[in-house]
């Protein structure tokens, strides 16, 4: 048998569609107008700050390049992100400086 079936595939996509749905609606749709708690929105403030690096560190730490072998360059590139990010509070910058010391990096190291 070739790939998922199709009944199982249908299932995944209109349970997960219902549990997006669910998640917007307790935020548009229950709490409408209605102000959040000082407390709420404090956390909620660094939602969109833990998003980028949530998504890139197990690349980073367990590369699919790699077969999820230690990288080298790839740390670094994680680090000199991190630097650039620190140091000039600017997200852009960060993101090419960490893309041109990861492209870097694996042409000198191969």
């Amino acid at each position: 048998m070739d790939g998922i079936d199709k009944t199982t595939l249908w299932t995944v996509i209109i349970l997960l569609g219902l549990g997006s749905f669910g998640l917007r609606f307790v935020f548009t749709g229950m709490i409408g107008d209605r102000p959040l708690p000082p407390w709420l929105l404090r956390h909620l403030r660094y939602t969109a700050v833990a998003v980028l690096p949530a998504l890139v560190t197990p690349l980073v730490i367990w590369p699919t390049g790699t077969g999820g072998q230690f990288d080298a360059p790839r740390v670094i590139a994680a680090l000199a992100t991190l630097s650039v990010g620190y140091f000039t509070r600017n997200v852009l910058a960060a993101i090419i400086g960490g893309a041109a010391s990861l492209y870097g990096l694996l042409y000198l190291l191969g």
